[in-house]
């Protein structure tokens, strides 16, 4: 079955517009619902300012996420009208985890912007992929801040170690690597065993991609030398990949995240876009 819905993550980042182009193409493609998700928060301000200034400043906070709201609506509306998608605004409240959470819990895709760690970004953003692909229990695409990402799909690759999350992040992306027109599984220095890979490893996920019309590959590489992140994003770049998909690794300890070395490689240097699952 093709994606229904597709939320998409909107807010007041430079990297925002492609985010959205990115959604709208891929819900035209699918034929899918897309829903345009603003969280809205109140900038922070000093206790002692709102003690001296009250009601003033509630009103120029109003003000402020009245146009902030306005300006994002303006953008989805216009980018999705011109994709020639069904679309949906939605604007909210709360913390754009918590929010993303609960919307994207009824879609089936999740689009959301990595961290601008650039020189003059918002140092006080969060890096939501980190959480979310946690807590949401669906497929998270996340979009590099730089690059231009109208389309992507004609050259996937997975990032295949025979886990029960990268199982998960093959069967949440059928719909797309059935459309695509080629797809590699890459098995990263495998190992046999009971847990492991089978005698040519990631033939058995390909084959199974295959019977559901996939044109897919498996390859295999050993480099015990180079990490598991450089390797994904040397090869992607290699075999020109517009989309990785990959198991999302890690485990939840309070509130804090503690990524795999390969998911945490990835979430800061990806060149392309990357559907996580958990």
């Amino acid at each position: 079955m093709p994606y229904k819905d597709i939320l998409v993550h909107v807010d007041g980042s430079k990297s925002c517009a492609s985010r959205i182009e990115l959604a709208a193409s891929v819900a035209r493609a699918q034929n899918a619902h897309l829903i345009g998700l603003f969280v809205a928060a109140s900038p922070e301000v000093p206790e002692f300012v709102q003690a001296m200034m009250g009601q003033q400043v509630q009103d120029v906070q109003a003000k402020f996420l009245k146009e902030a709201t306005e300006t994002a609506q303006k953008l989805f509306e216009g980018i999705a009208k011109s994709a020639g998608v069904a679309a949906e605004w939605r604007a909210v409240e709360g913390h754009p985890i918590e929010q993303l959470s609960l919307h994207g819990r009824y879609a089936d895709l999740v689009v959301v912007g990595q961290r601008d760690t650039s020189s003059g970004a918002d140092a006080a953003s969060i890096d939501i992929a980190d959480d979310l692909v946690f807590e949401l229990g669906r497929p998270v695409m996340v979009v590099p801040y730089t690059g231009n990402f109208k389309k992507v799909g004609e050259r996937i690759m997975v990032a295949w170690n025979a886990s029960r999350e990268s199982t998960r992040a093959v069967g949440d992306t059928v719909p797309l690597l059935r459309d695509a027109k080629q797809v590699i599984v890459l098995a990263i220095n495998p190992k046999g065993g009971r847990n492991g890979h089978g005698a040519v490893p990631g033939a058995d996920i390909a084959q199974h991609l295959a019977r559901h019309g996939a044109k897919a590959e498996a390859q295999h590489v050993f480099a015990e030398d180079v990490d598991v992140g450089n390797m994904l994003l040397s090869r992607a770049a290699d075999e020109n990949v517009d989309l990785i998909v990959m198991g999302c690794y890690g485990r939840s300890r309070l509130r804090e995240m503690v990524l795999g070395g390969a998911t945490r490689h990835i979430l800061k240097h990806m060149t392309v876009p990357v559907i996580m699952s958990h």
